[in-house]
């Protein structure tokens, strides 16, 4: 399989963290979405129902983000790669989570976790 559709750069806010005060305050993360899905059926019927909406894929994930904390970026990237998998047509995921403000005391350019999961 080699069409994709991709997601970049999703900006959402969440309480995600190990540390209270990252619950408390909440921080920005960043999402990456790649999706392993056919595409053909979508390019013949030119029918945004042939394929994966990426808007509403947006909100899913944006709704995840800002939902239930969870410690590590590890689990939240799980979940995200569970909500892009719930859609029978995507036959693969990858989803990476940034965590741009994570609590480290020295300068970084970005903490991201990366996962991919196979339909089975």
């Amino acid at each position: 399989m080699t069409d994709r559709i991709a997601l970049s750069g999703l900006r959402a806010r969440g309480r995600h963290g190990v540390y209270d005060f990252e619950r408390e305050r909440g921080q920005d993360f960043v999402v990456d979405a790649v999706l392993e899905v056919d595409l053909a059926p979508a390019a013949r019927s030119d029918d945004v129902a042939d394929t994966v909406h990426y808007g509403e894929l947006a909100e899913r994930l944006v709704g995840v983000v800002g939902g239930e904390p969870v410690n590590l970026i590890e689990t939240l990237a799980e979940r995200l790669v569970e909500v892009c998998l719930a859609d029978e047509r995507v036959r693969a995921a990858t989803v990476t989570v940034h965590k741009p403000q994570a609590p480290i005391p020295h300068e970084f350019a970005d903490v991201a976790v990366t996962i991919t999961r196979r339909r089975s």
